[in-house]
């Protein structure tokens, strides 16, 4: 078991600021672990909406939950959207003392449904798989092959983690993806995955997609909102800046797990991994998301001109703008790239993160940063 610290302690503040925590993200990566360090599965105050039991106890929800004190957990939610507008009329009252703690796979229906009726009531926390900070920078060659899915990473071999995979893959096409809207054959789906893979870490291109997939390009941009609300995918937006040049307005595109990525792109281990020719932009998606889950940026943006100018991430957090360029190499060096970057972005520093061990300045205001370098310290300054 690997503990989670810094998530659990977020769900306690966020318990005792609001009357209603919403805890999302994809199936499988421990919500309803979390949640038992709150409420025991078996306690009176804990719902399961997966179970018929559960269930049968909601059918009146009014009454079920308005008589409960302490925190009570609802797992499952998106089965009863309906669930949203009695929350409300419970904390509203003047008697409550109850708090709600809600776990619901990710989808912009359920979001949408507890804004409107929760409005100013709930805090929602994303939970992803888990991070290099969680299972340990010894790990990060079996977390990057693996991915952060809790059954994948604790898999007992590679072959038991790609097999997890796929039958998480075969779920995902099969079930959850039609639940939330998708009228595409499993088929065709699972074939519209493994084509954004192959997008992976490059400018999305909607046009060229949909004509591959024989789909309109609205409908391909549908099923990619519904990726991204399922916290699959990272549509990566790009920075627009005035300045005189031809810039790119496409979003980038990334899988948030390398483990789902690599299991689409037919990868099965680290040797094939490192010979791989995409495994370039598997690392930069890998160092992304660690460094957006450890930094917690405001805002996250990637940038790039039609000349060849580019920035693979910029964060900004209380104003201050952060450039990060990401290399899988041993030794990077200043590029003219990065000093446009600096200089058009007029960035208050920029740091260079690669794989090594060693950290060293390239000029002033860049620096290269190994990357568990980057994830143990503040790199906001």
């Amino acid at each position: 078991m690997i503990e989670r610290p810094f998530l659990l302690e977020q769900v306690k503040i966020a318990l005792d600021r609001n009357p209603v925590v919403a805890l999302v993200g994809p199936r499988q990566v421990g919500k309803t672990t979390l949640a038992r360090n709150f409420v025991a599965l078996g306690d009176p105050n804990y719902f399961d909406l997966e179970d018929p039991l559960s269930q049968v106890r909601l059918s009146e929800p009014m009454l079920t939950l308005g008589a409960m004190q302490g925190l009570i957990v609802i797992d499952e939610v998106q089965h009863a959207p309906d669930l949203f507008k009695v929350l409300r009329v419970i904390v509203d009252r003047p008697e409550n003392k109850a708090r709600f703690l809600i776990l619901g796979s990710a989808s912009p229906t359920l979001l949408r449904q507890s804004s409107e009726s929760l409005a100013g009531r709930i805090e929602v926390l994303e939970m992803s798989g888990f991070s290099l900070a969680e299972c340990g920078f010894s790990e990060m060659d079996t977390l990057w092959i693996r991915g952060g899915f809790p059954r994948s990473f604790l898999a007992r071999s590679e072959a038991d983690s790609r097999s997890w995979r796929k039958q998480f893959l075969a779920a995902l096409v099969e079930r959850d993806m039609p639940q939330l809207g998708a009228g595409l054959p499993a088929a065709q789906l699972f074939r519209l995955l493994t084509m954004l893979a192959h997008y992976h870490g490059q400018v999305w291109n909607a046009a060229e997609l949909a004509r591959s997939l024989g789909l309109s390009e609205p409908t391909i941009r549908r099923y990619l909102d519904l990726l991204a609300g399922m916290y699959l995918i990272r549509p990566l937006q790009p920075w627009f800046a005035n300045l005189g040049k031809r810039q790119v307005k496409s979003p980038k595109l990334y899988f948030r797990d390398t483990g789902l990525l690599h299991q689409l792109l037919g990868i099965p281990d680290q040797p094939s991994l490192l010979s791989h020719p995409r495994c370039a932009a598997s690392w930069e998606g890998f160092v992304i998301e660690q460094i957006i889950r450890r930094h917690q940026p405001d805002e996250a943006y990637f940038w790039a001109t039609h000349t060849g100018a580019e920035l693979d991430l910029l964060l900004v957090r209380d104003g201050v703008r952060l450039g990060i360029e990401i290399k899988r190499a041993d030794a990077p060096k200043l590029t003219p790239s990065m000093r446009h970057a600096l200089n058009d972005l007029e960035l208050d520093a920029l740091q260079v993160i690669y794989p090594g061990q060693l950290s060293y300045s390239l000029a002033d205001q860049v620096q290269a940063l190994p990357l568990l370098t980057a994830l143990t310290r503040e790199i906001f300054h």
